[in-house]
């Protein structure tokens, strides 16, 4: 996905605020729907973002950016690609650049959080930590615009005195950015404190890129109408709205807000669609809900577990079956693309010996598995104990292992349902292509079954008699959660 327009205008724009836990896909979505021009993700850390790997998401048409524990940080689709800004936190500008380059594909600007006064931000020296390092923001600012072919913003907050405020919005303005977000409290200020639209205004008349006010929902902004009216007040060229946006996103509708119900729903289609985690729409459902948590419908939002229960909670249970049913489809018809690979064994570049095998546990002797008769061979040649190499993919959670014996590495092309079974096919395939037994019923292991009858020969209470670890345990590496699209050291993924 790559946006086609390299600018992106900040002129008389209605924009969706960055907010944590908010600013997620379907918000973003939803603001869209109901008017606005320019959407913000929520703030995403630079160190976070940098263990990333993007990921085409073919079953839900996104693009996803997607953490080693298999967790997406940041889902965009082509609906929004013209339009998202992505936020970061950052307090290197090498690290910055590195996430702009990331994402810059993928979104149409990029922005720098200098204004969130949480500590989460703060400590690491990102967000209004900045405010008091102007050479930093400088670094951090001139390196994007010269680094990336996206336009770069960045959100403030007012210094205490309004000569430091135009001071350093100066200085940022001489960094080439294409737009400034200002909220109009200090740091220390909470939403219950008055947004200065005087210092908001005193920025615009000073600047010549656009000003982007922010912080009216508490005193200024209950609709559509208040929107221009804070624009008017602060002289800025367009409006960035936060919290009022989070309780009801159709309030950039010119023709007024939506009923609230209507926008949940909408809201929570978009959230299955997109699968988003049930969590995050429960959050963003509350912030909605506000005042009616109390009422039949929030306490049943609350005791919600999943996106299912979720969905029931305000009559979309039907909706909800039906589009899992066709995300199903949609990953089994896309698993299915890929033919099984030949029976026979081959040896591909990497040097994996390969065979599509599944291990039936219905063909084996319960005490006599693959796995057991590849460590009894392996002892008794005198080599290493067999390596077993584990990962899941995220589409069907299916496993795929690896074992090495003396150097060499031994997979089968199937995918299995369990780290077990697919740890008992690798073995399978390394038998198979040293012509050894396996273990299969009418199978004869003379040195396993020895084994067998001399254990049973000893006496219980004898400590040799314990159970022991099961054959290749000890030598397991650990197993790996593959992110979706990750490449994976094995082969045939």
């Amino acid at each position: 996905m790559t946006v086609n327009s390299l600018s992106l205008c900040y002129h008389n724009k209605l924009i969706l605020a960055p907010m944590v836990r908010v600013g997620t896909l379907p918000m973003r979505l939803l603001a869209l729907d109901y008017g606005a021009d320019i959407v913000y993700c929520e703030e995403l850390i630079d160190l976070k973002m940098l263990q990333c790997k993007r990921v085409v998401n073919e079953a839900l048409s996104t693009v996803d950016f997607v953490a080693p524990d298999d967790r997406v940080v940041f889902r965009t689709c082509e609906r929004e690609q013209s339009k998202v800004v992505f936020q970061m936190g950052t307090s290197d500008a090498e690290r910055a650049l590195a996430v702009a380059r990331l994402v810059e594909n993928d979104v149409a600007g990029i922005d720098v959080n200098m204004g969130c006064p949480k500590e989460y931000s703060t400590k690491g020296g990102m967000g209004a930590a900045l405010l008091s390092d102007p050479d930093k923001i400088e670094k951090i600012l001139s390196t994007l615009v010269k680094g990336t072919r996206r336009p770069v913003t960045c959100k403030i907050r007012i210094l205490p005195s309004l000569e430091d405020t135009l001071s350093l919005v100066k200085r940022i303005e001489r960094t080439g950015i294409a737009a400034i977000a200002v909220h109009g409290r200090k740091r220390e200020e909470r939403p219950q404190h008055p947004v200065s639209c005087e210092a908001i205004k005193a920025i615009a008349e000073t600047l010549s890129i656009p000003v982007i006010a922010n912080g009216g929902s508490h005193d200024h902004i209950q609709g559509y109408l208040d929107i221009e009216d804070f624009r008017r007040a602060t002289a800025a060229s367009s409006v960035m709205v936060a919290r009022a946006a989070m309780w009801n996103p159709s309030i950039f509708l010119k023709e007024g807000p939506r009923p609230l119900e209507e926008v949940m729903q909408k809201y929570i289609r978009y959230a299955v669609q997109y699968d988003n985690h049930y969590t995050n729409t429960k959050y963003c459902l509350c912030q909605m809900l506000r005042e009616q948590l109390e009422s039949p419908q929030g306490r049943l939002l609350h005791a919600a577990q999943s996106s299912q229960e979720i969905c029931e909670a305000f009559g979309l249970g039907a909706f909800y079956e039906e589009t899992t049913r066709e995300l199903d489809a949609r990953r089994a018809k896309l698993l299915a693309r890929s033919p099984e690979e030949a029976e026979g064994p081959a040896e591909d570049t990497s040097g994996i010996i390969k065979m599509a095998i599944k291990f039936d546990r219905r063909a084996y002797s319960p005490q006599i598995t693959p796995k057991m008769c590849l460590l009894e061979w392996c002892r008794r040649e005198k080599l290493a104990q067999p390596v077993y190499e584990t990962v899941q993919r995220p589409l069907d959670r299916l496993f795929c292992s690896v074992v090495t014996v003396a150097e060499q590495k031994y997979q089968s092309t199937l995918w299995d349902k369990s780290k077990k079974l697919a740890e008992q096919a690798a073995a399978i395939v390394c038998l198979r292509s040293q012509g050894l037994p396996e273990g299969r019923l009418g199978e004869e292991s003379p040195s396993l079954h020895k084994r067998k009858r001399e254990a049973l020969d000893q006496d219980p209470g004898d400590p040799r008699t314990q159970e022991p670890a099961m054959p290749g345990e000890l030598c397991k590496k650990p197993f790996v959660a593959l992110a979706s699209g990750q490449e994976s050291p094995l082969e045939g993924w």
